[in-house]
C-alpha cells in the first residue's frame, strides 16, 4: 500500500512539474509568456536584476523589457537585465530593503512608495505641484529640478536613474463621486506611503491602507469602497470590472522612479556602467511620451466598457489644495523647503 501511494504521489509531482506549467504557458495564462528573451542570458558576465510590482501592459512598466533587450544588443551579450515585475520578487517595503543591502541590483519603484527611500523622493506625491504630463516633463529637463532628485537617496547607496509613468492619480469607486461631499462616505485604498497618509488625514476622508496585493479582494468584499490610483492600471488591473465609476483629480503623476544600487553599479565595467545608464534614459524618456497615449486609449476603452467619468469642479479643487496647505509645510521642510519652493515656483510659471 505504501508503494502504491508513493508511485501516485510521485507522479502527481511529475504532473505538475511538466504537464501544468506547459498548459499554463499554451493557453497564455501566464502574463510573462509575451516577454520572454530572444536570446540565452546564461552567456552574460554581468546581470542586473531589476524589480517592479507593475503589470508590463503598462508603458511604464514594459519599458523594463525594451530596456533589457537593447542593453543585450548593445553590450554584445555581456550585460542581462533581469527584469521581474508583478511583484515577483516582492512587496515593494520587502524589495526596497533588499535593494538597499544589495540582494537585488534595481528596482522601480512606485512613486508612492519611493519616500520610503528618501524623503526628497515624496515630492512627486504632493497634490497638484507635478500634477500634469507637461510639468512632469519639465521637471525631468531642468537640471536645476532634477538633479536634487536624481541624487537624493545617494546616503543609502541607491541612486535615481530616471522615471517613468502609469498616469494621472484620481479617485476610482464603486459609487459615482461628484463632489468633495460625495467623497466623504468613500473609504479608499491608498498606498502604503508617508506622504499620501498625511494629505488623506488632511483631506478629512475615510482611508484604509493596504499593500497592492490585497486590494481585489478588499474591493469585491467593500472592506474599500475606493481605489486612489490613475486609470491606466484600474483598468489594465481589472479593478474597473468592480469600481464603476472614476473621478479625475489629476493631483499628481504616478511614476515608477527606477533606483539603482551604486555599490553594485560603480563595480560595473565603465563601458557597460555607460551602456546601462544611456539606455534606460532613452527608453524612459520613450516610456513618458507612450504613457500620455495610453492613459487617453485607456479612459476611452473603459468609457467604450461602461465605466463612467467625473471631473471634481474647480471651487473643489482648490478646496483640496487650501485643505492641504498645513501638509505642504510639514512635506517641505522634510524635502528641503528651498528645493520644495523652487519647483513649486518653476512649475507655476
Amino acid at each position: 500500500m505504501n508503494v502504491v501511494r508513493l508511485n501516485l504521489i510521485g507522479f502527481l509531482c511529475l504532473f505538475f512539474m511538466l504537464i501544468v506549467p506547459q498548459a499554463f504557458a499554451e493557453t497564455g495564462d501566464d502574463p510573462l509568456t509575451n516577454w520572454q528573451p530572444k536570446f540565452d542570458p546564461g552567456k552574460a558576465e554581468y546581470k542586473y536584476l531589476l524589480s517592479c510590482v507593475g503589470h508590463p501592459a503598462i508603458e511604464g512598466v514594459g519599458v523594463g523589457f525594451r530596456i533589457r533587450d537593447k542593453v543585450w544588443e548593445k553590450s554584445d551579450g555581456r550585460l542581462f537585465v533581469d527584469f521581474r515585475p508583478l511583484s515577483l520578487l516582492g512587496g515593494e517595503k520587502d524589495v526596497i530593503n533588499k535593494l538597499k543591502m544589495g540582494a537585488i541590483q534595481g528596482m522601480m519603484s512606485s512613486s508612492v512608495a519611493a519616500a520610503n527611500v528618501a524623503e526628497t523622493l515624496g515630492i512627486v506625491n504632493i497634490p497638484y505641484v507635478i500634477d500634469t504630463f507637461e510639468k512632469l516633463d519639465r521637471f525631468r529637463t531642468t537640471p536645476e529640478l532634477w538633479q536634487p532628485f536624481h541624487e537624493a537617496a545617494l546616503g543609502s547607496n541607491i541612486v535615481v536613474a530616471d522615471i517613468t509613468g502609469y498616469g494621472s492619480y484620481g479617485w476610482a469607486t464603486k459609487k459615482p463621486v461628484k463632489t468633495f461631499k460625495d467623497a466623504k462616505s468613500v473609504n479608499f485604498r491608498i498606498a502604503e506611503a508617508p506622504v499620501n497618509i498625511d494629505f488623506y488625514k488632511a483631506w478629512g476622508l475615510k482611508f484604509t491602507v493596504m499593500p497592492w496585493p490585497d486590494v481585489p479582494q478588499a474591493l469585491q468584499t467593500g472592506v474599500i469602497t475606493g481605489l486612489d490610483h490613475t486609470p491606466i492600471v484600474c483598468n489594465i488591473s481589472g479593478k474597473f470590472n468592480v469600481a464603476k465609476y472614476y473621478t479625475q483629480l489629476n493631483y499628481a503623476q504616478g511614476l515608477y522612479i527606477h533606483l539603482i544600487n551604486t555599490r553594485w553599479l560603480n563595480k560595473l565595467p565603465r563601458d557597460l556602467r555607460k551602456i546601462l545608464l544611456d539606455t534606460i534614459e532613452e527608453e524612459s524618456a520613450a516610456a513618458r511620451a507612450l504613457t500620455r497615449e495610453q492613459q487617453r486609449d485607456q479612459i476611452q476603452a473603459a468609457k467604450e466598457s461602461g465605466i463612467t467619468f467625473y471631473q471634481l469642479p474647480e471651487k473643489e479643487k482648490a478646496e483640496l489644495i487650501e485643505k492641504a496647505k498645513p501638509m505642504y509645510d510639514k512635506w517641505g521642510g522634510k524635502i528641503g523647503a528651498d528645493y520644495f519652493q523652487t519647483v513649486r515656483a518653476s512649475l507655476a510659471q
